[in-house]
This record gives C-alpha cells, sequence and structure tokens, in this order.
C-alpha cells in the first residue's frame, strides 16, 4: 500500500477545495470499498480526505414529497428509516440484500454509488483490465465471465455494477446532488454512471473533484407497492448474479404505473425502460409480463458461459409482477 495522508474535512466547502488542490487526493466515507481497493494497490492516493463527520447524516422529506437522502447516511440508517421502509420499501430490502450488518454499518448511501466492480480481472493487479489500466485488454471475454454483463457492454470491458441499493434507486428516478469548487449540481441517476463504449474507467460524469452531498427520491406513490429480489450463489451475503427492482401499480386489472430496474447484468443499474413501456396501459397478468421481460432482454448480448441470465431475469420479472399484481388487489 502506497503511503498516504489523512485529513478530516470540518465543512463541504473545504473537502472540495482539499481534492481541487490535489488531484491525488480521494474522499473516505465507510471505506469499504476504498480501503479494499487500496490494500490491493488498484486504488494509491497521496491523501485521504475523511467526509464522515460532514452533516449529511440526514434522511428527510421534501417539500414536494419526495425523500432526500444525505451522503454519509450509512446504508443500515438508511434501511432502518420509516420514511424508506413506508414509501420506498424496495430501497430499504436492495439495502438489507447487499451486505452484512458490519458492512451496512459503515458504508455510505454515497460511497456506495461510487463502488467498482468485484470483476476478477479488475481485482487482480497481475491481470490486464481496461478499466484499471486502459487499453490493456479486458480478458473477461473470453476468459471468466459467469457473472458478467448481458446489456450494455462492449469488447472493451463485460463488468457488472455490484451495487444493490443503486439499482432501487434506479426505478425510482433517483437525482444525485454534488458540490464542486464552482458550485452544486445534479445529475439524475440515468445520467450518472457512463456508458461503457471505449472507456471503461471513466465511470461517472461526476466533474473531478466532486463531493456527492445528497440523493433526491422524487415523489413516487407507485413506490409503495414495490419489492427488490436478488438471485446469489450462495445464502449468505454475496454479489447477486440477477437482481430486479419492482414496482407495480394496477387499477381495474390494467397497469397504471410500474417500475422496473435490473442489477448484476450491466456496467450500471439498469433501467428497464421497454418494459415499463410494454406493460404500461396494458393488462396486469402473466403473459404481460413475460411479454415485457422480453422486451427488455430482447437487446441482451450473452456471453458463453453467462447466457443462463437471461432466462433468470425473465423468471424474476414475471415473479416479482405476479405477486405486485396479487397485493395490489387485496
Amino acid at each position: 500500500m502506497r503511503e498516504f495522508g489523512y485529513e478530516r474535512a470540518a465543512d463541504v466547502t473545504g473537502a472540495v477545495a482539499v481534492l481541487g488542490a490535489d488531484p491525488e487526493a480521494r474522499f473516505l466515507g465507510g471505506g469499504t470499498n476504498l480501503v479494499d481497493l487500496m490494500k490491493s494497490g488498484i486504488e494509491r492516493p497521496a491523501l485521504l480526505v475523511d467526509v464522515r463527520e460532514l452533516p449529511l447524516d440526514r434522511v428527510e422529506s421534501t417539500e414536494d414529497g419526495g425523500l432526500r437522502i444525505g451522503a454519509t447516511v450509512t446504508n443500515s440508517d438508511l434501511a432502518a428509516h420509516p420514511d424508506v421502509r413506508r414509501r420506498y420499501p424496495a430501497l430499504a430490502q436492495a439495502v438489507l440484500a447487499g451486505a452484512s450488518g458490519q458492512l451496512r454499518n459503515m458504508a455510505t448511501v454515497g460511497g456506495n454509488l461510487l463502488q467498482r466492480t468485484r470483476c476478477g480481472y479488475f481485482t487482480d493487479v497481475s491481470k490486464p483490465c481496461n478499466k484499471r489500466e486502459p487499453g490493456s485488454g479486458c480478458p473477461a471475454v473470453t476468459g471468466e465471465h459467469r457473472n458478467h454483463a448481458i446489456l450494455g457492454a462492449s469488447e472493451h470491458c463485460v463488468a457488472v455494477h455490484p451495487s444493490d441499493m443503486g439499482v432501487a434507486l434506479a426505478a425510482f428516478d433517483a437525482v444525485v446532488q454534488y458540490e464542486t469548487l464552482d458550485g452544486p449540481g445534479e445529475l439524475t441517476l440515468a445520467d450518472f454512471y457512463r456508458p461503457v463504449g471505449d472507456t471503461p474507467h471513466l465511470e461517472t460524469t461526476l466533474p473531478a473533484g466532486a463531493l456527492i452531498t445528497s440523493v433526491t427520491l422524487p415523489p413516487a406513490p407507485v413506490a409503495v407497492n414495490s419489492r427488490y429480489r436478488k438471485v446469489r450463489e450462495r445464502a449468505s451475503y454475496a454479489f447477486a448474479i440477477g437482481s430486479v427492482a419492482a414496482a407495480l401499480d394496477v387499477q381495474d386489472g390494467v397497469v397504471h404505473d410500474v417500475r422496473l430496474a435490473f442489477g448484476a447484468v450491466a456496467s450500471r443499474p439498469w433501467r428497464a425502460r421497454a418494459a415499463e413501456r410494454a406493460l404500461l396501459g396494458g393488462a396486469a397478468d402473466g403473459a404481460a409480463f413475460a411479454a415485457a421481460a422480453d422486451a427488455e432482454l430482447a437487446a441482451a448480448a450473452p456471453l458463453t458461459q453467462n447466457t443462463y441470465k437471461v432466462p433468470l431475469l425473465r423468471n424474476l420479472v414475471v415473479a416479482m409482477l405476479t405477486e405486485l399484481s396479487e397485493e395490489a388487489g387485496r
């Protein structure tokens, strides 16, 4: 591990100023991903700026009926918050599915969004990886890729984003607020993550040195009837091989509103827009749910070892929407 300095930020402006003056500095939240990457030599910051004590640790309602989540809110506090559990239950479920209690107690909302892939080639510095060393190649394409992307990938990278929380946030049109030397800004989560293309090392559209300050969820009545389901290779905490965040509003047997997002299938949380369009205004039944899943997965381009993800996601979508439809009818 490279020797590094440590500084505790006193306020947001000061934290941003430090990174503006030192491009080799990094913000430190819970450190559950960054510190691991430092130990393996993937991240080599010269300075860590601790932001845990900044006043960004509240969950509060917005004037329009949405929810604002501070960037340093821990995953445990987010999952336990009564407004999250009542108004966006899929988000609480996603956070609880994401890691053990010890990790949730440390990990922060802002850090969760910025965590790096767990692809074995990325985390092994003895192997080439375009995400770690641009232009070195992506050995996962012809190597081990059982848990890799089936949507939105490219020949330059087939890694998947590991966040469970991000999948639920994507389903509910979350907006990320940040602070820079030039002042505040915001990005929808849809614009927050870059497409892979030929620059997989560029993961987000955050300006250089920006500090995430909060995440806002717009009001979404449909979110009350929502859930998150994660499939993993073992019952204990593990990264997903496929997941779905779903919300459904059915009125008189017709889909009035629906939200769908997939996890572990792309380099970013994948909002299933094609499936949503196929469902809106149509019948809330198994055939329609299956057709909607097929519409989204028509763009899938699985590799030889991860073709199983296509039927897995299809079955997840049908099962979850069926359950949500039945609950709405009670």
